[in-house]
């Protein structure tokens, strides 16, 4: 799990070092940062919503506890949220730029590799193609949530904590894309290289899910994340 989360961190100071890395970050920056914006609204609201869902109506001491737990509970899941959607969105949209960051990174790994030559059209395409298995994934992972969400407190935190790790699944599942569809692995071949390095992309998708929270750094970690596995899958 370290080495993940180091392997991240590794990515993000990568990208911030080589100018030919910043200069495509630049590109994508304005789009990374208005999704940022538009999706913060919507944390806030959806916060909103489910602490006022889950608020306990009582004057008794302890309900002020369980209604601060709440808050609490709501504002997490709703951050969790707001970054899944955060990473189907960009990961879609700046797709081609994403593509371009990974053969940057190959050829300071030591490749001799080619930028994706498909239309800018075609890569989004392929790149939402490529997210529906692990959008349906999510999708289970949420139904289980749901149910959670129906048992006071301890099903809350129960669906915080699977919604959660849904997200880092799906997180690893888009950040692989790139250096994936690169090397023409499909879906199996995915599932397989998540399943063999289980811990290392567990510490990655967990670092990568508390650094996307911080405001400011968030709109890096998509980037990075694909300059880390490109680095780290390089030469396979």
């Amino acid at each position: 799990m370290i080495r993940g989360a180091l392997s991240l961190l590794d990515g993000l100071r990568l990208l911030l070092a080589e100018r030919a890395l910043r200069s495509v970050l630049w590109r994508m920056l304005g789009l990374l940062v208005l999704l940022v914006v538009l999706l913060a609204a919507g944390v806030f609201w959806f916060s909103d919503y489910l602490a006022h869902l889950w608020l306990p109506q009582s004057d008794a001491w302890y309900w002020q506890v369980l209604g601060a737990l709440a808050w609490l509970l709501a504002f997490a899941l709703s951050l969790i949220s707001g970054a899944v959607a955060f990473v189907a969105l960009a990961s879609t949209a700046a797709s081609p730029w994403l593509d371009m960051l990974a053969a940057r990174t190959e050829r300071l790994a030591g490749l001799t590799v080619d930028e994706n030559p498909s239309s800018w059209a075609a890569q989004i395409l392929q790149s939402l193609a490529n997210s529906l298995r692990p959008l349906l994934g999510l999708l289970g992972w949420g139904m289980v949530a749901a149910v959670c969400m129906v048992v006071p407190v301890i099903g809350q935190v129960a669906a915080t904590v699977i919604w959660g790790y849904a997200g880092i699944r799906f997180f690893n599942y888009e950040t692989l894309d790139v250096p994936a569809s690169r090397r023409q692995w499909g879906f199996s071949r995915r599932r397989e290289i998540l399943r063999s390095e289980r811990w290392f992309h567990l510490g990655f998708g967990g670092a990568a899910m508390a650094l996307m929270l911080v405001p400011a750094l968030n709109v890096l970690i998509l980037p990075a994340a694909v300059v880390a596995l490109s680095r780290h899958y390089a030469g396979r």
